[in-house]
This record gives C-alpha cells, sequence and structure tokens, in this order.
C-alpha cells in the first residue's frame, strides 16, 4: 500500500491543503508549503513513519516522498525476522 494517501492525510491536517489540490506529481512547495514547512513536515514524516529519511534534493513532490517512504518500509519488512 502507498503511504501517498497518509501524506495527503497529514498535510490536509496539518496545513489544510484538502488531498484534491495536491497534485502528486507537482512541487510541494507549489502547494502552499514554504522550505522551512517543509523541512518540519519531512521530521514528521520521519517520526510519524518511523523512518529516517537521507537528505535528498530530489524530493519536491508527494509521490516522490511516498516512494521513499514505501521504499524504507518494504526494507524493514524484509529485514525484520518471521
Amino acid at each position: 500500500m502507498s503511504s501517498l494517501a497518509e501524506l495527503q492525510e497529514l498535510i490536509e491536517r496539518k496545513y489544510g491543503i484538502a488531498p484534491a489540490q495536491l497534485d502528486p506529481q507537482g512541487s510541494m512547495r507549489g502547494s502552499g508549503i514554504d522550505s522551512l514547512a517543509l523541512v518540519e513536515f519531512i521530521f514528521e514524516v520521519e517520526e510519524r513513519f518511523g523512518i529516517t529519511l537521507q537528505s535528498d534534493p530530489d524530493v519536491d513532490t508527494l509521490a516522490d516522498l511516498a516512494r521513499l517512504i514505501d521504499e524504507q518500509r518494504a526494507a524493514k519488512a524484509t529485514a525484520s525476522p518471521a
């Protein structure tokens, strides 16, 4: 399951931006989230999902962020003993 919907809900709760207004392929900065708010959002995402995102200049869209989260979740699931 993609984390995109969870990210959209988090943005709506935190910034009041409805998911319908968010283009997953568009820049998060273009959605009304400034650079400082984006950094704060990334910290909140790390805490919520229990992951650590490396500083990645290519992460500018919700789709990119969701992909990174999904990759880390999959890696954790693979690494966890059954």
